[in-house]
């Protein structure tokens, strides 16, 4: 049986499966080249189709993800979803209007008119699929937080565990706690749209004039250079209330932007942002703590956007009661489509487990494929040689202190280059780091870089290694003082990092840090997403010699192909 599933809100894009096995998965950005695309992901439809050669009749289910009032209108009227696009994105000029656009938006996302939205959405996206060609097949439609939640649970590899999805708003939601055990995935807990963690952080990213869904990140990374406030001082405390699996927000969501707006005025942007991380984790901790108490569950699967604070993840992680912890690697909306898809595998099949070898679902691109691009010589001032042993090459061109764009196998799934599409350099220079945040990315001072370690150095490397070690930067972890000069140019000025941990040593890329540790001692890297700032992850040898054009970056490999500027 062939399922695919369809993601078309923020971050659309689409899976395909056949039985238990995940064929293909592209968010789609990479194809539109149009950060966090917000369209029906036709162009990752047909490219998945294509590239895994099947048909469209044969598909059997197409699996859909939320129904709510707010997506269903934005599916009526398409233009109402590019107007927010370009409205959050900055690519609209400021207008008071655009406040009224932000509130009006965030009022409707509570209203729920079911089956009628359902229905409606329904007739839309069977409309578009009978455009594109598809017949005889079935359509279904799941909920938003169960996506999540089926998401995260059926790729944990755990047998029994406690599963939270915490986000901004989806299906008149921002989150559930389920119980997961002998393959049956039981909802105990919902949190209410309006009572939303993600909401609430979102208002935070965006008084802090960064874009709410996509700059969250550095609202946390931000936090890190407050002068620290005392938790008794910190008046966002007061924003949520906790007791057992309740949470209840203190302002509805309009009320809270205003209520923060006044806050910040009296203080400035890192403490505003230290005591909205610090509410975060706080808050969530406490849900977290009592949940573990309610259910005697120690496993803990996480998924929705606000799951991508890599803080609160280690906190709850380092809870003496938590055996550990996992967090789908799409942790976001993207990963809507993959969860839809398994939903409807599950319904039809009975279908709960996944465990991920690694997340390698993109296109990938020959050798062959590659020495035609270059050939065609349309990229200038540049030369090329095929190199058979490519690892050794390149561990010495880091050693040497070089910033590598490293193209290999097949794209990464979700938001995190995992050593297929990334800028590598050393990471031990802060220069380095510098270099690649201001010129080569063109990023924000603040924001810091993460590592890939091999899972031998990370024993050494790090202070709260427990659990599975994470292998898609999905958790963060405190370095030991001792070693901190290592790794000074990926992470945090508080000593914590994200690290991509990696256990496989068959992959081309645990080859490559194998290589550069024979040469430093170290087998750690700086890894970053191959991309400009504000751009998706790169997909294609195409898009990867377009990017390089525009770095000042000396090397590029594509496959096996060293290409260097002249």
């Amino acid at each position: 049986m062939y399922i695919l599933g369809i993601w078309d809100g923020h971050d659309s894009g689409i899976t395909l499966l056949n039985d238990s096995n995940i064929l293909f998965s592209i968010n789609e950005e990479r194809l539109s080249r149009r950060k966090l695309e917000i369209v029906f992901p036709e162009k990752s439809i047909e490219y998945a189709l294509h590239y895994a050669g099947v048909k469209k009749e044969d598909i059997d289910v197409i699996a859909v993800s939320t129904s709510e009032f707010a997506k269903t209108l934005w599916r009526m009227f398409p233009f109402l979803k590019e107007s927010y696009y370009l409205l959050r994105r900055r690519k609209k000029g400021y207008s008071g209007f655009n406040t009224f656009k932000k509130s009006l938006k965030y009022k409707i996302t509570e209203l729920q008119f079911d089956p009628l939205s359902r229905g409606i959405s329904k007739a839309i996206i069977k409309k578009k699929l009978k455009k594109m060609g598809f017949k005889n097949y079935k359509l279904l439609f799941y909920d938003h937080h169960l996506c999540h939640a089926v998401s995260t649970a059926f790729t944990s590899g755990f047998d029994k565990s406690l599963v939270v999805t915490i986000d901004g708003i989806g299906d008149t939601l921002s989150g559930t706690i389920s119980r997961y055990e002998n393959g049956k995935l039981d909802r105990i807990k919902t949190i209410s749209g309006k009572d939303s963690f993600g909401i609430f952080f979102e208002h935070v990213t965006n008084l802090l004039n960064m874009r709410e869904l996509e700059d969250e990140g550095k609202v946390m990374a931000l936090a890190n250079y407050a002068l620290k406030i005392e938790d008794e001082e910190n008046p966002l405390l007061d924003f949520f209330t906790v007791k057992g699996l309740s949470v209840k927000a203190r302002y509805g969501s309009l009320k809270t932007y205003k209520k923060l707006k006044k806050i910040l005025w009296k203080y400035p942007s890192e403490q505003f942002a230290y005591m909205a991380q610090r509410t975060l984790e706080i808050k969530i901790i406490e849900l977290i703590t009592n949940a573990i108490k309610e259910t005697g569950l120690t496993k803990i699967c996480l998924s929705g956007g606000t799951c991508s604070n890599i803080k609160v993840n280690m906190l709850i992680k380092n809870l003496p009661e938590v055996e550990d912890v996992s967090v789908f690697p799409h942790m976001g909306d993207g990963g809507l489509a993959m969860g839809s898809a398994m939903c409807a595998n599950y319904q039809l099949n009975g279908i709960t487990d996944y465990h991920f070898k690694n997340v390698y679902f993109g296109p990938e691109f020959s050798n062959d494929y590659i020495k035609t691009i270059l050939e065609k010589g349309e990229y200038k001032n540049i030369r090329y040689e095929y190199i058979r042993e490519i690892e050794k090459q390149v561990a010495q061109l880091l050693f040497e202190g070089n910033i590598i764009l490293w193209f290999q196998g097949r794209m990464e799934y979700g938001p995190r280059a995992l050593g297929n599409r990334s800028i590598l350099a050393p990471p031990h220079s802060e220069e380095i780091k510098n270099e690649l945040n201001l010129v080569q990315k063109k990023r924000v001072w603040y924001q810091p870089f993460c590592p890939s370690m091999l899972l031998d150095d990370a024993k050494t490397i790090l202070e709260d290694l427990k659990g599975t070690p994470n292998e898609y930067m999905t958790m963060g972890y405190m370095v030991k003082k001792e070693k901190q000069n290592l790794v000074k140019g990926v992470i945090n000025i508080d000593g914590s990092c994200r690290p991509q941990i990696i256990s496989d040593l068959n992959m081309r890329y645990a080859k490559l840090i194998q290589e550069y540790k024979k040469l430093s001692g170290s087998g750690i890297v700086l890894n970053t997403s191959f991309n400009l700032h504000g751009e998706p992850l790169i997909c294609s040898p195409e898009d990867a010699l377009n990017t390089f054009s525009r770095t000042t970056a000396k090397y590029l490999i594509l496959e096996n192909y060293l290409v260097s500027k002249i």
